[in-house]
């Protein structure tokens, strides 16, 4: 019999008369072929590569104004233009928790392109205004519109298994990381040659290109959205089929409470839970870092005559230690999946035993610097090595911290994710406004030492989670939530979802087990 019902409003399923069978909602656990889990490699992976170019096109955009700071203060006879650092990426750091919760409700897809269509308008305001207080308010409403990380790891966790999402979380980060050095890379050429206007220029030509890739190439991932175009199709050939979304009101849906909690969560586990506090402090640091050499590499290497164009190529280094730090993940993933094979279930602090020797570098990376940045005779190469050291831990950090989150936070782990992006791009924008004064005053030498300390202090969290986790978890309202509801499933690897940000939060769901090991 013909369904009756082939488009009634969301959130009102039909009145079932006697003798009538109720319609059926479609869920992902029992309609996973229609969602992007069933996607063939190719399809996942090509989707996955086309939102890494969107991320890339974000980060170029926060780094590679650096170099428009000293034409911009000739072209307006400033003095203060790398503020439009901090105006960009301050904004983004909020964009980020704003963006999640709407990719959620309306699909990946549109608030992609949102994303992607406002950040493109911010740059034609940043091409043509005639006043620097123009340049500002492109850069706010660049920082504002960039939804970054958190819909880009809702994709992977749209299309990828929690114990297969490892490989998928690295490639995402490596783009991440390498969206910022590229800006730096192109920034040098861009400032020796052309005019101010091309700085951006450049940003809208990427980012005109990359929309157009995505309008082109990219799909929808969230299921909801998928099930919810399955159901109407299924509808429309005579069955009773709702989709998920189909079962409640708008108002229900985008309840401003529901979604005011989602966006304030990852600051309230900022503030409670030490585990979150300190590594995304450790995690915003490493960034401000990267960030901080775009401006200071000016006063290192002019000790050595360097070009802009030419200290742009030093961060080619960095871009490889990137790459060297992404591949080496690869065993201990390999590793990782063996043993879950097996049937064996780690404890989240397995996942912080590579950064036990990976955030080492940090330090060590800063004090090298300290001894070989002071210029001739000693060899500017010591830099780049020094540089080096830093990429790796700074990609490791990035990865491991978000990734021992997810298993320590399971279903509240988008929000502590959130307050660990917050951070790096909080962080990373504030350095815009210290680091030339703490060159300038300090020198080069002691500025480092500084970067030194600062990194030996915050590093050594590290290792007390890596010993102390559970005892420290289990003081945690959050963590102590999570068992609870662990221990009511009956330890159900397929527990539901209780975050409003599924960016991160479906990435390796772990087990809490009796048998859980750290090793």
């Amino acid at each position: 019999m013909a369904s009756t019902h082939p488009s009634l409003p969301q959130g009102h399923l039909p009145t079932l008369s006697a003798g009538n069978a109720p319609p059926t909602v479609l869920n992902e656990s029992t309609s996973r072929r229609h969602t992007a889990y069933a996607w063939s490699q190719q399809r996942k992976w090509t989707l996955l590569t086309v939102v890494a170019f969107c991320q890339i096109s974000m980060n170029f955009n926060a780094a590679i104004y650096s170099n428009a700071v000293s034409p911009l203060n000739t072209a307006f006879g400033i003095g203060n233009a790398r503020l439009g650092m901090t105006a960009f990426l301050i904004p983004y750091a909020v964009g980020c928790e704003l963006w999640a919760p709407w990719s959620e409700e309306v699909g990946r897809w549109p608030v992609m392109q949102a994303s992607l269509a406002l950040t493109n308008i911010s740059l034609l305001i940043c091409v043509f205004t005639k006043t620097f207080g123009g340049i500002i308010a492109g850069r706010v409403l660049g920082g504002l519109s960039s939804a970054g990380g958190s819909v880009t790891m809702g994709m992977v966790a749209d299309m990828f298994d929690k114990d297969e999402q490892q490989f998928a979380v690295l490639w995402a980060s490596l783009f991440s990381c390498l969206g910022a050095v590229l800006g730096g890379i192109a920034g040098g050429p861009v400032q020796e040659f052309l005019d101010w206007r091309w700085n951006f220029g450049i940003q809208l030509i990427l980012g005109v290109a990359t929309q157009l890739l995505h309008l082109l190439v990219a799909k929808e991932s969230r299921a909801t959205i998928l099930l919810d175009r399955v159901a109407k199709r299924q509808r429309n050939m005579g069955n009773d089929v709702y989709g998920p979304n189909e079962t409640q009101s708008r108002k229900e849906r985008f309840n401003p409470k529901k979604i005011g909690l989602t966006i304030l969560r990852p600051f309230q586990m900022l503030v409670t839970e030490p585990i979150v506090l300190f590594l995304s402090l450790l995690s915003g640091f490493a960034d401000a870092l990267i960030f901080s050499f775009f401006e200071s590499y000016d006063n290192v290497f002019e000790q050595w005559s360097f070009t802009p164009t030419k200290i742009s190529l030093v961060l080619i280094a960095l871009a490889g230690a990137y790459t060297i730090g992404y591949f080496t993940f690869f065993p201990v993933v390999t590793r990782h999946n063996a043993r879950r094979s097996k049937g064996e279930h780690l404890a989240p602090e397995a996942r912080l035993k590579p950064l036990l020797y990976h955030v080492v570098l940090l330090p060590i990376g800063l004090l090298i610097c300290a001894f070989v940045a002071t210029g001739p005779p000693l060899h500017w190469a010591g830099v780049v090595i020094a540089s080096i050291l830093v990429g790796i831990a700074n990609f490791a950090i990035y990865y491991v911290t978000i990734d021992y989150m997810v298993a320590a936070y399971g279903p509240y782990s988008a929000s502590a994710c959130g307050g660990n992006g917050f951070m790096r791009d909080f962080l990373a924008g504030m350095c815009a406004l210290y680091t030339g004064p703490m060159y300038h005053n300090l020198g080069i030498r002691n500025a480092y030492l500084v970067l030194f300390g600062l990194a030996v202090l915050l590093c050594f969290p590290v290792y007390v989670f890596y010993v102390k986790g559970p005892e420290i978890r289990a003081k945690s309202k959050f963590a102590r939530r999570l068992a609870e509801e662990d221990e009511a499933r009956g330890n159900n690897r397929d527990g539901t979802q209780g975050d409003g940000q599924q960016a991160i939060e479906l990435m390796m769901r772990p087990t809490v087990s009796r048998k859980t090991q750290a090793v």
